[in-house]
């Protein structure tokens, strides 16, 4: 099964890109194989790894975007993640936290756990992002365009909301091997 015609990247690649990008901005990646995937490309003290906890990621990057309105706040998120934690982009939407960018790499499975398929090919969180009052909400497939609407974001006053359609490829990838408390401690200090 491949999502939406036309994806050719994995998340990975995708992730990749964004990485390549990111200078001092702190980064909270959900749970499961995009924490480990970000772990291998680009470990970081800025980054948080959401470890076992589904859907929160979006959450925690909302808490600290308005604990720390000074600075551009990423989330890598998900499809599944999203979708066991809609409310808080209704949050998100309603706060307008002007520092915060939201990616979701869809690629319409929980990876994580099975491949079993989820509702993103269905419910287009892209559309449910512009409903609850995201300001940018973008949909993105190519490489090009995925850098290119990032770039964009960065410069622009939020929320925003950047879908990325990915195959469900994963890397061949270890666990995150630090354990929640010292994950808490380096993200803290290194936003201080």
């Amino acid at each position: 099964m491949r999502p939406e015609e036309g994806t050719i990247q994995s998340r990975a690649r995708a992730m990749s890109a964004l990485l390549e990008l990111l200078t001092d901005q702190p980064l909270i990646v959900c749970n499961g194989f995009p924490s480990r995937e970000a772990f291998k490309l680009a470990d970081r003290p800025m980054t948080f790894y959401m470890i076992g906890s589904m859907g929160v990621a979006a959450a925690i990057g909302l808490g600290v975007a308005l604990a720390k309105p000074d600075k551009r706040i990423i989330v890598f998120d998900g499809d599944g993640n999203v979708l066991m934690g809609m409310g808080t982009l209704a949050s998100i939407g309603a706060m307008k936290p002007k520092n915060l960018i939201h990616v979701v790499f869809d690629n319409e499975v929980y990876g994580s756990t099975g491949n079993q398929p989820t509702i993103s090919r269905v419910v287009r969180l892209d559309q449910v992002a512009k409903a609850a009052g995201y300001v940018h909400v973008e949909r993105v497939i190519e490489r090009e365009d995925l850098v290119y609407e990032f770039k964009d974001m960065l410069k622009k006053d939020g929320p925003s909301f950047l879908l990325v359609k990915v195959t469900e490829q994963v890397e061949d990838v270890d666990r995150v091997p630090l354990d929640p408390p010292e994950i808490t401690r380096r993200f803290v200090k290194a936003i201080e």
